[in-house]
């Protein structure tokens, strides 16, 4: 499979440090970061510490959702296990590596509603909107790419593989 780099590391780095700081600014001192799983679990890591850097102190949650369907993405999103815990009464940033359509926004802001969470941001790593988006702009975006561009790494994959990578790249 061949890749093009689209993000490299240090691209990266700069810009969570930045979105942290917007964050820390926007939000309470304490709040709660949901992160959407499975994609955002290195971006959640690397926003959290960033978030401390800047005087910020949240708690750390995920909410699972699938989206699978038979290809790459596209079938009904669901929960996967419990809800996240610790939300009930409190601020929450909700945090997704990639925002096509927003549908998995959506239903993880039902989620985190029906756990009585107060307001709920949101956050994008990477919107990639298109003409199927339901859902409106995440509050804090890092970057945009082409809806039509399939990207890894960072915590994105291709059937389980290419998680790892340090940085984002575009499948040709």
């Amino acid at each position: 499979m061949k890749q093009r780099v689209l993000l490299d590391a240090a691209t990266i780095a700069s810009r969570v440090a930045e979105l942290a700081d917007e964050i820390a600014a926007a939000m309470p001192r304490e709040f709660v970061v949901v992160g959407v799983l499975r994609a955002s679990f290195v971006f959640v890591a690397d926003l959290v510490r960033q978030l401390d850097r800047a005087g910020a102190a949240p708690l750390v949650e995920f909410v699972h959702l699938s989206s699978y369907g038979a290809g790459r993405t596209g079938g009904a999103v669901q929960l996967v296990g419990a809800p996240p815990q610790n939300v009930a009464g409190r601020d929450v940033v909700l945090v997704d590596t990639v925002v096509e359509s927003g549908r998995s926004l959506v239903a993880a802001r039902e989620i985190l509603r029906a756990q009585n969470c107060g307001q709920v941001r949101t956050c994008a790593l990477i919107e990639k909107r298109g003409g199927n988006a339901i859902a409106p702009r995440p509050d804090f975006i890092g970057f945009a790419a082409a809806a039509d561009q399939f990207l890894v790494g960072y915590g994105l994959d291709d059937g389980g593989q290419l998680r790892h990578l340090r940085h984002v790249a575009v499948v040709e």
